[in-house]
């Protein structure tokens, strides 16, 4: 079975804007978090993100500038020699959709990446900005480690066996 590091994206990958990124133009990924990505990668960790991304049901952006933001991100990372297993993300918002079960705290996206991936869980962690990430890792027997927005990854790196 493989481990992994399940990675919010706004805040923990890219800057934190206070709402929502919606433009590429403001997209601007944490360079800091570059060597603490790799370290992760050569201890054996697949680097898998789960995001939340209700601007699409508010549209406030469309698929296809969220498309070209992942890319973005996916891009950066590759060649810096990262490799972004995957990257699964919620479309829905409660004010507009309702509730769902893909939308973090819900554990969903975890679900499914542990089953696609083949993830030990016990020898998993989620490492997110928002309590809500933790809860969705903890629900999905991953444990949750939760930073401030934009806070090196590198700090928290000892909390990882």
């Amino acid at each position: 079975m493989n481990k992994a590091v399940f990675l919010d994206r706004d805040g923990v990958l890219n800057k934190e804007l206070g709402d929502y990124v919606c433009r590429l133009e403001d997209f601007k990924v944490l360079e800091h978090n570059i060597e603490p990505l790799k370290e992760l990668l050569d201890r054996g960790y697949l680097l898998i993100v789960i995001t939340n991304q209700g601007g699409l049901a508010k549209k406030w952006y469309t698929e296809d500038e969220l498309a070209k933001m992942n890319d973005h991100l996916k891009a950066t990372y590759s060649k810096n020699g990262i490799t972004l297993s995957e990257i699964y993300y919620c479309r829905h918002h409660p004010e507009y959709n309702g509730r769902c079960l893909c939308r973090k705290p819900g554990s969903i996206m975890l679900e499914k990446a542990s089953a696609r991936f083949n993830i030990d869980v016990a020898r998993s962690y989620f490492i997110g900005d928002r309590e809500r990430d933790v809860i969705a890792g903890e629900a999905a027997g991953i444990k949750g480690i939760l930073i401030d927005s934009d806070q090196p990854i590198s700090e928290v790196l000892h909390l990882i066996d």
